[in-house]
């Protein structure tokens, strides 16, 4: 695999809503941005992806786009989004922006106008179609739940297409003038200095045509829409011409949301010329998942998590480079999933990221991530503001769970989790505001905050910038960026071990993932101990002695190691 200049770098997601807000108006903004550039730079980060901040209704927190080309105002102006493309450069720090090309805002100009005239030239830019007697072109049940189709204002007859929200009508990307009306969008972002973009919800670009049903899952009588994107072929066509026509020109960064990808298409994917520098690795975060909703979804456990990881890794192999996240603004908070409950403390929470961080691809960071924050606790469905969170508390309801059940699902695997506004300080509403936040904060910021951390060498933060620095390190970027990932003792429970293994040069990274003590074997001899989240192993024997959730990156002397079950 060709080498590529962000391989070494470390990722950051920002949720601009929720990170820093300097007005006072409860809402997180790009002057807040700029002024933690320095903090960013400190943590070992490099190239920072912002969730949108285009104009928009936010009837999706942003991702229903009403003007590709404009700033929302809550977030700043087109000058403070120049300013910050400035003051990254100065920092060697790349800027990447949100491509939301599935759908647009119904607010949108395109669409407006589509309302209009229905069979002009805007109108063929979305799916729309005639329906008679009632009838439904097809039976595929919306991402944030009821029928994926909405009667057009203004027309009795006639409906169209949303997968999303009914705020965000999919866009026809069969239809060549919509496909270069986007193109032309991309490339004005490139041309005025973003790095590359983060691209949203691709797969969906591609429609199963023509619209037929399928057979229902619930008592709704609509079905899942993965069956849609199971059928649909050829998103290749679209995708690789998109590459061609902005990407490539400009030599972007580009990870992508992909979901439901084949094994064959990783090439086509994220290979020598693949459609996207990246792709996101989501094995984690969809395990358990039920078509039942959130309620039915099954909680992971340790072994679950890395064998996830490792048929993730042993799929793309040498194709290509992953992103590896343990959370997002889609996602609760990696430490309240992937560590059993109530067993979330420092050390679990830095034995988990040494886990995901060492894998090989793009290790992401998502903000508050790097402090430990946590699920935020509920009293009352009325305390959430996420749409798929309400709908999979009412999927729950139907299915005939009591309030308090529905709930529990909701807190643990809502959206909100991650955007509760990021926790600077014990101050009022943690630092983030003056004002009133927009969401609640946390309760816990008095305990978990970044002030109470910034200046503590034990600290979950002085770990995360640990990480960044081992990873870069001279010594040993060579291994751990592109040398080969080999589990080690794949299937000893509550263990996740693997090697980081270059021409001359053999890391092992092994993890105690559970809070009882236990003695592991070594494959070979160590030759150095480079980081671990507590006191130094006791190596003696051949065998290495590890507390609860202690994680250990180790040097090895031998070259050629022996593999352990």
């Amino acid at each position: 695999m060709k080498k590529q200049w962000w391989h070494d770098k470390t990722a950051y997601q920002i949720y601009p809503k929720s990170f820093l807000d300097t007005n006072g108006d409860g809402i997180g903004d790009l002057p807040g941005i700029i002024s933690r550039l320095d903090y960013l730079k400190d943590l070992g980060v490099d190239i920072v992806w912002l969730s949108p901040i285009y104009v928009s209704p936010l009837a999706d927190q942003g991702y229903d786009i009403a003007d590709y080309y404009g700033i929302d105002p809550r977030f700043g102006t087109m000058e403070d989004m120049d300013r910050l493309l400035t003051e990254a450069r100065k920092r060697n720090m790349y800027i990447v922006m949100d491509l939301v090309v599935n759908h647009c805002s119904d607010e949108h100009f395109w669409f407006r106008q589509a309302c209009k005239d229905p069979d002009g030239k805007y109108g063929r830019f979305f799916y729309i179609e005639t329906v008679k007697d009632g009838k439904l072109p097809c039976n595929w049940r919306s991402y944030f739940g009821g029928p994926v189709w909405e009667k057009l204002p203004g027309h009795e007859d006639k409906y169209y297409l949303h997968v999303f929200h009914k705020k965000q009508p999919d866009l026809n990307w069969e239809n060549p003038e919509l496909r270069t009306e986007i193109y032309k969008m991309i490339n004005w972002w490139l041309d005025k200095g973003l790095a590359g973009f983060r691209i949203d919800a691709i797969i969906n670009i591609k429609k199963a045509l023509p619209f037929c049903d399928y057979p229902a899952d619930r008592d709704d009588g609509l079905c899942d829409i993965t069956n849609m994107l199971r059928d649909a072929k050829g998103v290749g066509q679209f995708l690789g011409e998109m590459r061609d026509m902005t990407f490539s020109p400009h030599q972007a960064f580009t990870v992508g949301e992909v979901f439901n990808e084949k094994k064959e298409e990783l090439p086509d994917f994220i290979g020598e010329n693949g459609y996207f520098s990246t792709m996101f690795d989501f094995s984690g975060t969809l395990f358990g998942r039920s078509m039942g909703g959130w309620y039915e979804d099954l909680e992971i456990t340790p072994d679950d998590y890395r064998d996830c990881v490792f048929r993730a890794q042993k799929k793309v192999g040498n194709i290509g480079f992953l992103s590896n996240i343990i959370e997002n603004h889609d996602e609760p908070r990696g430490v309240s999933r992937y560590i059993p409950r109530g067993e979330a403390c420092p050390q679990s929470k830095k034995m988990l990221a040494s886990l995901y961080f060492f894998l090989r691809g793009l290790p992401w960071i998502y903000q508050g991530q790097e402090i430990g924050m946590e699920n935020v606790p509920l009293h009352s469905i009325e305390e959430v503001d996420d749409i798929s969170s309400l709908d999979n508390y009412q999927v729950a309801l139907r299915a005939g769970a009591s309030p308090e059940e529905a709930l529990k699902a909701v807190e643990r695997f809502g959206r909100d989790n991650a955007r509760t506004p990021f926790q600077w300080s014990a101050e009022d509403n943690a630092g983030f505001t003056f004002g009133k936040p927009w969401l609640r904060v946390n309760p816990n910021f008095k305990e978990i905050n970044l002030k109470a951390q910034e200046n503590d060498p034990d600290s979950v933060f002085s770990f995360y910038k640990k990480l960044s620095a081992l990873r870069r390190d001279p010594l040993y970027k060579e291994t751990l960026v592109w040398g080969d990932l080999i589990p080690y003792m794949e299937k000893v429970h509550n263990v996740m071990a693997y090697f980081r293994k270059s021409e001359d040069q053999t890391i092992l990274v092994i993890a105690n993932f559970q809070k009882e003590e236990r003695d592991l074997p070594l494959p070979g001899k160590v030759e150095k101990v480079l980081l671990t989240n507590c006191t130094e192993p006791l190596i003696n024997g051949g065998m290495i002695s590890l507390a609860g959730y202690q994680a250990a990156v180790l040097l090895m002397e031998d070259q050629n190691l022996q593999a352990a079950e």
